[in-house]
Protein backbone atom coordinates (compact mmCIF):
# COMPACT_ATOMS: atom_id res chain seq x y z
CA UNK A 1 0.00 0.00 0.00
CA UNK A 2 1.57 3.21 -1.21
CA UNK A 3 2.27 6.20 1.83
CA UNK A 4 0.35 9.04 1.62
CA UNK A 5 3.08 10.72 0.45
CA UNK A 6 3.83 8.65 -2.51
CA UNK A 7 -0.35 8.77 -3.29
CA UNK A 8 0.20 12.70 -3.59
CA UNK A 9 3.14 12.48 -5.76
CA UNK A 10 1.23 10.28 -7.96
CA UNK A 11 -1.71 12.75 -7.94
CA UNK A 12 -0.22 15.73 -8.25
CA UNK A 13 2.36 13.94 -11.70
CA UNK A 14 -0.75 13.33 -13.44
CA UNK A 15 -2.34 16.65 -12.70
CA UNK A 16 1.47 18.21 -14.11
CA UNK A 17 1.37 15.81 -17.17
CA UNK A 18 -2.32 16.72 -17.39
CA UNK A 19 -1.26 20.67 -17.10
CA UNK A 20 1.95 20.43 -19.62
CA UNK A 21 -0.31 18.97 -22.34
CA UNK A 22 -2.88 21.61 -22.25
CA UNK A 23 -0.46 24.13 -22.08
CA UNK A 24 1.15 22.84 -25.04
CA UNK A 25 -1.81 22.96 -26.59
CA UNK A 26 -2.25 26.21 -26.08
CA UNK A 27 0.98 27.19 -26.99
CA UNK A 28 0.58 25.44 -30.43
CA UNK A 29 -2.70 27.09 -31.09
CA UNK A 30 -1.46 30.64 -30.64
CA UNK A 31 1.86 29.51 -32.57
CA UNK A 32 -0.37 28.57 -35.54
CA UNK A 33 -2.84 31.65 -35.42
CA UNK A 34 0.27 34.07 -34.64
CA UNK A 35 1.62 32.20 -37.88
CA UNK A 36 -1.47 32.86 -40.05
CA UNK A 37 -1.99 36.54 -39.27
CA UNK A 38 1.57 37.32 -40.16
CA UNK A 39 0.89 35.31 -43.26
CA UNK A 40 -2.28 37.34 -43.96
CA UNK A 41 -1.12 40.55 -43.13
CA UNK A 42 2.11 40.26 -45.69
CA UNK A 43 -0.28 38.83 -48.37
CA UNK A 44 -2.41 42.03 -47.91
CA UNK A 45 0.42 44.40 -47.85
CA UNK A 46 1.51 42.93 -50.58
CA UNK A 47 -1.61 43.37 -52.43
CA UNK A 48 -1.75 46.94 -51.44
CA UNK A 49 1.61 47.89 -53.40
CA UNK A 50 -0.20 46.39 -56.92
CA UNK A 51 -3.24 48.10 -56.71
CA UNK A 52 -3.15 50.99 -59.14
CA UNK A 53 -5.95 54.04 -59.09
CA UNK A 54 -7.27 54.71 -62.47
CA UNK A 55 -9.75 57.05 -61.41
CA UNK A 56 -9.22 58.71 -58.10
CA UNK A 57 -11.46 62.50 -58.12
CA UNK A 58 -10.61 64.50 -55.45
CA UNK A 59 -13.61 65.22 -53.14
CA UNK A 60 -15.50 68.22 -53.38
CA UNK A 61 -15.42 70.60 -50.38
CA UNK A 62 -19.15 71.11 -49.11
CA UNK A 63 -20.53 74.32 -49.37
CA UNK A 64 -21.94 73.88 -45.46
CA UNK A 65 -18.57 73.16 -44.74
CA UNK A 66 -17.01 76.35 -46.30
CA UNK A 67 -19.95 78.26 -44.45
CA UNK A 68 -18.84 77.29 -41.17
CA UNK A 69 -15.19 77.49 -42.38
CA UNK A 70 -14.94 74.21 -40.97
CA UNK A 71 -11.63 72.35 -41.43
CA UNK A 72 -10.03 68.66 -40.80
CA UNK A 73 -8.94 64.77 -42.19
CA UNK A 74 -11.51 62.39 -43.12
CA UNK A 75 -9.82 58.73 -42.91
CA UNK A 76 -11.94 55.80 -43.97
CA UNK A 77 -10.54 51.84 -44.74
CA UNK A 78 -11.52 51.13 -48.09
CA UNK A 79 -12.17 47.01 -49.70
CA UNK A 80 -11.55 46.84 -53.41
CA UNK A 81 -12.71 44.14 -55.26
CA UNK A 82 -10.90 42.11 -57.88
CA UNK A 83 -12.72 44.50 -60.41
CA UNK A 84 -11.19 47.52 -59.18
CA UNK A 85 -14.61 48.67 -58.00
CA UNK A 86 -14.74 49.86 -54.28
CA UNK A 87 -16.96 47.39 -52.49
CA UNK A 88 -16.89 48.50 -48.50
CA UNK A 89 -16.34 51.86 -47.12
CA UNK A 90 -15.57 51.62 -43.46
CA UNK A 91 -14.97 55.18 -41.96
CA UNK A 92 -12.35 55.48 -39.27
CA UNK A 93 -13.09 59.19 -38.43
CA UNK A 94 -13.79 62.84 -39.36
CA UNK A 95 -16.22 65.25 -39.17
CA UNK A 96 -19.81 64.13 -40.70
CA UNK A 97 -20.27 66.69 -43.18
CA UNK A 98 -16.69 66.03 -44.76
CA UNK A 99 -17.14 62.33 -44.25
CA UNK A 100 -20.14 62.72 -46.45
CA UNK A 101 -18.02 64.21 -49.39
CA UNK A 102 -15.59 61.59 -49.32
CA UNK A 103 -18.05 58.84 -49.55
CA UNK A 104 -19.85 60.15 -52.64
CA UNK A 105 -16.38 60.35 -54.02
CA UNK A 106 -15.64 57.15 -53.44
CA UNK A 107 -17.97 56.11 -55.55
CA UNK A 108 -16.39 57.31 -58.83
CA UNK A 109 -12.99 55.43 -57.63
CA UNK A 110 -11.76 52.43 -59.96
CA UNK A 111 -8.67 50.63 -59.44
CA UNK A 112 -6.70 49.01 -61.65
CA UNK A 113 -7.69 44.81 -61.60
CA UNK A 114 -6.60 42.31 -59.53
CA UNK A 115 -6.45 38.95 -58.46
CA UNK A 116 -8.58 39.05 -55.44
CA UNK A 117 -9.58 42.09 -53.03
CA UNK A 118 -7.39 44.17 -51.35
CA UNK A 119 -7.67 47.16 -48.48
CA UNK A 120 -6.34 50.31 -48.53
CA UNK A 121 -6.47 53.20 -46.18
CA UNK A 122 -7.38 56.36 -47.08
CA UNK A 123 -6.86 59.68 -45.40
CA UNK A 124 -8.09 63.02 -47.35
CA UNK A 125 -7.51 66.58 -46.09
CA UNK A 126 -10.16 69.24 -45.72
CA UNK A 127 -9.18 73.20 -45.64
CA UNK A 128 -11.12 76.13 -46.28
Amino acid sequence: MPSPVDAGSQKNSKQNGKTKIEMNTKKTVAQILLAMGLSFAAAGAHAQENRKALNNPTPVYPETARQFRLSGVVKVQIVIAPDGQIKDVKVIGGHPVLVSAVQDTLKNWKYAPASGETTATLVFNFHP
